[in-house]
């Protein structure tokens, strides 16, 4: 998802470039430039805290994956009994 909106970004980015007219002498709008420069950190912000989030999205997945895992080895048949088992042994049943 991040790769498409760089590449989004990059895109307009270059229409813009090569619709943009040639300097020949005309003044753009006061601080149109400093806009632009404004416009590009906020992405640049943008960006990072969407690579933030999929690293903890992605983090989190593994935890709960490694946490299902776990609940599911100890929920087999065979574990069940060995617990069972050993509780048993333990109050001297």
């Amino acid at each position: 998802m991040l790769d498409r909106v760089v590449q989004l970004r990059r895109r307009k980015a270059a229409e813009a470039e090569a619709e943009a007219p040639a300097d020949d002498g005309e003044k753009t709008e006061p601080g149109y430039g400093e806009q632009i420069k404004a416009l590009e950190g906020r992405i640049a912000h943008l960006e990072a805290v969407l690579e933030g989030l999929q690293d903890a999205v992605h983090r989190e997945a593994v935890r709960r994956r490694h946490q299902i895992e776990g609940l599911e080895a100890k929920t087999e048949p065979d574990e069940i009994t060995r617990a069972l088992s050993r509780d048993a042994r333990k109050r001297g049943i």
